[in-house]
């Protein structure tokens, strides 16, 4: 179910690689959690975020969630498509970016799941 080219965190966000940029997101999970979302909150463009660091967050009809940063990076561009349409994180959450970041230390990746094993995260229900 979950795309095997991203890595998840424990807060829900995917992240996937292209070269030293990566595009991050939240989880078909994530998403279901919120429900209906209405607006996402995201850094500006040059900002440097580190490991773990709130980047944003995302409000739903149910409630506000903020977003974490899988690894740390300077942000090189945000999805304008999610000011206007916030429902296409509902629609397609695993093909909806909300941000790129250049990637400070693709080390970090390491302490992150598998598809497989953010599928047996959310399994065993300890989020």
């Amino acid at each position: 179910m979950y795309p095997t080219d991203c890595k998840y965190t424990k807060d829900h966000e995917w992240i996937r690689m292209n070269g030293a940029t990566a595009e991050i997101g939240i989880t078909e999970y994530a998403q279901k959690q919120l429900g209906d979302i209405v607006f996402v909150e995201v850094p500006t463009v040059g900002r440097t975020v580190e490991e773990g660091q709130e980047f944003g967050n995302v409000e739903s009809v149910k409630s506000v969630s903020d977003l974490f940063m899988p690894v740390g990076g300077k942000v090189t561009e945000v999805n304008g498509d999610l000011e206007s349409e916030p429902e296409l994180l509902n629609m397609e959450p695993h093909d909806t970016w909300i941000i790129k970041v250049q990637v400070s230390d693709k080390k970090q990746l390491d302490g992150l799941m598998s598809a497989d094993k953010y599928e047996k995260f959310i399994a065993s229900g300890e989020d």
